[in-house]
């Protein structure tokens, strides 16, 4: 065997293994989001979905209405981090700080920013757990993705971009709003939407800070009562939470069978997100590209 015959041999063999792997990965995923759709809701109940006390559809609410309010928390705070990253930032300790303070947030184990929570939200402030308190946990989880899309996506931005809008006379600020904000905007968007995929599976946040009960009225719309649905300092279970409960706490015959309904349910959420910013992404790069 002649050495170039050798060398494609083992190029077939490595590209096969890798194959192998990728293969594996995708039907690894496939397995286990069809198993728990599948056993999910091969015996859900319509009970199970009702907005009563014995249905899940007020930790569904919950666990929207915490996710949305993370979002809010996390653009407030991160897409002004990514502006600052992109088109302020000097190279300097300063920006070498502040680029660690993102990298680790990015590190830090849900529990630890649950007890932090717990004690800022929580015990500093007085209150009861909460689901504004929960969506500050979550949102520091998700404020590093959100800095870290905002600012790729301006630094991708071409810099005829720029130059144009300076050149007609803006300024570095109106060229930011009115200029690059918007033609990033989709990609924001998408981090976004994946910062919510992040949101709808945070368990171990929530424990100490959002609470494990849920007392909703919906026909009360007092936002200032504690049973009022809209009311973000009112105890909010998630789906996540209910799972969990369900597993370690609950006794009743048919606790198996919501643990599984509100899995496949919660999974459903972030696939859904996932593939959604997936979509976007796409969308982006063949817009940019060119193509229609």
């Amino acid at each position: 065997m002649t050495s170039v015959q050798s060398k494609k041999k083992m190029d077939n063999i490595m590209t096969s293994l890798f194959l192998c792997g990728a293969g594996f990965a995708v039907v690894l995923l496939v397995a286990f989001v069809g198993f728990v759709i599948v056993e999910g809701f091969s015996g859900m109940t319509p009970e199970m979905l009702s907005f009563t006390g014995s249905g899940m559809g007020n930790m569904f609410f919950n666990t929207l209405y915490l996710v949305f309010l993370a979002l809010i928390a996390s653009t407030i705070t991160g897409i002004p981090a990514g502006i600052y990253l992109a088109e302020y930032a000097k190279k300097g300790r300063i920006t070498h700080w502040v680029r660690m303070a993102v990298e680790t947030l990015a590190s830090l184990p849900s529990i630890v920013v649950g007890l932090f929570g717990y004690l800022v939200f929580i015990v500093m402030t007085g209150s009861q757990w909460n689901l504004f308190a929960g969506s500050l946990a979550v949102s520091i989880l998700t404020l590093p993705l959100v800095t870290s899309v905002t600012e790729d996506a301006l630094r991708n931005l071409p810099d005829s971009y720029r130059q144009g809008s300076l050149g007609l006379g803006a300024s570095h600020w109106q060229t930011i709003w009115r200029v690059l904000l918007p033609a990033c905007f989709p990609r924001i968007m998408t981090g976004l939407i994946m910062a919510a995929g992040r949101g709808f599976g945070e368990a171990a946040a929530l424990m100490f800070t959002a609470g494990m009960s849920t007392d909703i009225n919906w026909s009360n719309w007092d936002i200032t009562s504690t049973s009022c649905p809209l009311n973000p300092f009112r105890p909010g279970e998630t789906l996540a939470l209910h799972i969990w409960a369900l597993r370690t706490e609950a006794l009743h015959a048919d606790a198996a069978q919501q643990a599984a309904t509100s899995s496949a349910i919660l999974m459903i959420l972030v696939v859904s997100f996932s593939l959604a910013a997936r979509y976007m992404s796409w969308r982006i790069d063949k817009k940019m590209g060119g193509n229609k």
